[in-house]
């Protein structure tokens, strides 16, 4: 093993990326060294790079971007268990437990839950650290790429579904925004259940998308007779379920307009902006819901990877490219110029 190694690095003072060697890091106690086969590009990597996401509690000067990573066990530290071995095939969780808070010592969800490549060094790199506790192993015949995603780009649109959506079979759901995030919620959705699902993007070609990914209807959200068409889909009850995978302010007054009955808008894609629906006395007489949603959970991760490893999920459609590590800065340009449109990008070190 060489002493260096590429990675992807955020001064975080100036906010410039490049991609650097470094030291291969040595795992500590209960880590281990992953060697990396794929690391995804996500929205959330180009908001830290343009200034959009500030990085806070940390005060390393540079951070290794990405939280979407892929590997084999490649060096193990100590007071890490036996059932840890070299050359095992896992994908890392995006975050991980501080440890130390009161409910981490209750057991109970963390209170200070810290984020790979935001608050420590990410997967943009040749080898990443894990603690032993955050490795999920995945099946032999998971491509490392299409198990890297599933770490943000396929498990947060499942915790917005499954957890703080709760959809179930048969409610009718609009999903706004067919990007890395919408496309997969369009996939989870049918796999569930859900009926119908109405997908909503400006772009001809992310309508297409939404189609071959399972969606029963495309539609352009501009075009006139847009509500007409929701309403008529949904046999003039509206919408139980709007998810918002954009992230823009038009897209709250969008779905508030076809939300039925007690029916809830879920903010999912991230805005730095204030929150505002123009309809206010009408949300509230029919009594629906606003509800914010980040990320997910070890156990959905580990939910999609027994679906995959049973075969009922696949992502081999979802890969747009992959880009070697030493041209990190052309998938970030090709992400920001949403170049032929990238559901994920992934980085081959």
């Amino acid at each position: 093993m060489e002493d260096v190694m590429l990675a992807g690095r955020l001064d975080l003072a100036t906010l410039e990326f490049a991609v650097e060697e470094v030291p291969v890091p040595v795992p500590g106690p209960g880590e281990v060294l992953v060697a990396v086969k794929a690391a995804g590009v996500c929205l959330s990597d180009l908001h830290l790079i343009d200034g959009t996401l500030r990085v806070w509690r940390n005060d390393h000067p540079k951070l290794t971007l990405g939280h979407e990573v892929s590997g084999t066990v490649a060096v193990i530290g100590p007071d890490v268990p036996s059932s840890v071995t070299v050359g095992r095939r896992v994908i890392l969780q995006a975050g991980q437990t501080c440890g130390t808070c009161e409910l981490c010592v209750r057991q109970r969800p963390c209170l200070n839950g810290r984020t790979r490549g935001v608050h420590y060094d990410g997967g943009w790199a040749q080898y990443a650290l894990a603690r032993h506790d955050t490795l999920v192993p995945i099946p032999d015949h998971l491509p490392f790429d299409q198990a890297a995603i599933i770490p943000d780009a396929v498990s947060t649109p499942y915790a917005a579904i499954t957890s703080t959506a709760s959809v179930r079979p048969a409610q009718s759901v609009g999903v706004w925004g067919i990007g890395g995030l919408g496309a997969h919620a369009v996939q989870l959705l049918r796999l569930i259940g859900a009926a119908p699902i109405i997908a909503v993007d400006p772009l001809p070609n992310a309508r297409t998308r939404a189609l071959a990914f399972g969606a029963d209807l495309a539609l352009d959200p501009a075009a006139d007779g847009f509500a007409d068409s929701v309403l008529t889909a949904t046999a003039g009850r509206g919408l139980d379920h709007a998810f918002d995978f954009a992230g823009a302010p038009a897209v709250r007054d969008q779905a508030a307009a076809v939300l039925g009955l007690a029916g809830a808008l879920i903010l999912v894609g991230l805005s730095d902006g204030p929150l505002a629906l123009t309809d206010g006395i009408g949300f509230s007489v029919r009594n629906q819901r606003l509800l914010g949603h980040f990320g997910s959970t070890w156990e959905d991760v580990e939910a999609l990877v027994a679906l995959t490893a049973h075969r009922r999920l696949d992502f081999a459609d979802s890969i747009s490219a992959h880009i070697p590590l030493a041209d990190a800065t052309d998938a970030i340009r090709i992400l920001a110029d949403r170049t032929d449109d990238p559901v994920r990008l992934v980085l081959i070190p």
